[in-house]
């Protein structure tokens, strides 16, 4: 089993201990969701690392939430360096290859709130320049880009603003792949429209499935699936099942449902991990125990070249798609 996992918020846990001087904690020793060796147990081959920014706590706004990002960059560059032997950072599918035969595990930067632009398009060049591949233009709140999912009607019909169609269309230029995860509705379809590039739902479920406003409706799977893009299963329970467990179950019906509305080449893995907590069950607690979805997939009957697709090959078209770009 290889896996390319899309999404996780490991880094926000170590930006806040390092904050909090806890110097013995690092990506290699720590007690989160993720670490180099439970990666290495998973046969993790790409980790996306989200720099996930919190606006409420953040009292200097965008601007302080931005700083917070580099912080984050430089994180991970830090332990690349410290664990080069185990870790290595990805710009291009290129670098997942050569990672991959030297032993290594690749680690992609993402931004997730792209607020942190904040109006000024030069950034997007920057973190381009930085390493940044993946691009979560909204979270949980209004920004430059435009508005996110939510369950007031008159949020989740409206779209990209004006700076978000340039500033998204440019990103797809320059080589970042666009997420439509946290998207309202209508900010969705504006992607869709707009981005030339590649496009997925780096953790985001089915709709029609557990009716979360979070989740993809039939008709942006099948879009999305047209366009070349992919949603990677979230394990966050509320939007599995509504409830705070995390189960295979669960997590089943939703890829069975992406293989139904969106083909075999559409589901792939977005854990989300340490970007969640409060579950009451999980099934997955960690990433060293995605053996257990593997298995319990194909006790529901899913072929293992299907099981390939999900946990990597349908990942690693669209990153083949983003080096082209």
């Amino acid at each position: 089993m290889k896996l390319i996992d899309l999404h996780c918020d490991t880094l926000w846990k170590l930006l806040q201990c390092e904050r909090e001087r806890e110097k013995d904690t690092d990506l290699k020793e720590n007690n989160f969701c993720i670490s180099i060796p439970q990666m290495q147990k998973a046969g993790t081959l790409v980790q996306f690392f989200a720099c996930f920014t919190y606006l409420p706590s953040a009292p200097g706004g965008y601007e302080e939430c931005y700083e917070d990002v580099l912080r984050m960059i430089k994180i991970l560059r830090r332990e690349c360096g410290r664990y080069s032997e185990e870790l290595a950072l990805a710009c291009s599918y290129g670098d997942v290859r050569k990672n991959e035969e030297n032993g290594k595990v690749s680690a992609v930067l993402t931004v997730e709130e792209g607020g942190i632009v904040n109006g000024k398009m030069e950034r997007l060049t920057k973190l381009y320049q930085e390493g940044v591949r993946l691009l979560t233009p909204i979270w949980n709140y209004e920004n430059c880009f435009g508005y996110p999912n939510s369950r007031d009607e008159r949020v989740m019909s409206r779209g990209l603003k004006p700076f978000g169609k340039e500033a998204l269309a440019f990103a797809g230029e320059l080589g970042m792949i666009v997420d439509v995860s946290h998207a309202s509705d209508g900010v969705f379809w504006d992607i869709m429209d707009c981005v030339k590039g590649p496009v997925v739902a780096s953790h985001s479920n089915c709709r029609t499935v557990c009716s979360h406003p979070r989740n993809l409706t039939d008709a942006m799977i099948r879009r999305l699936s047209e366009a070349g893009g992919i949603a990677g299963l979230n394990f966050y329970g509320l939007f599995l099942s509504g409830t705070r467990v995390s189960g295979i179950d669960a997590m089943t019906a939703h890829i069975k449902h992406m293989l139904d509305a969106g083909g075999s080449e559409f589901p792939a893995i977005g854990t989300d991990f340490d970007g969640f907590d409060g579950m009451e069950h999980e099934d997955i607690p960690k990433t060293e125990d995605m053996e257990r979805l593997w298995d319990g997939l194909k006790l529901a009957g899913i072929r293992e070249s299907q099981l390939d697709r999900i946990f990597r090959k349908n990942a690693e078209r669209v990153l083949k798609r983003a080096s082209r770009s």
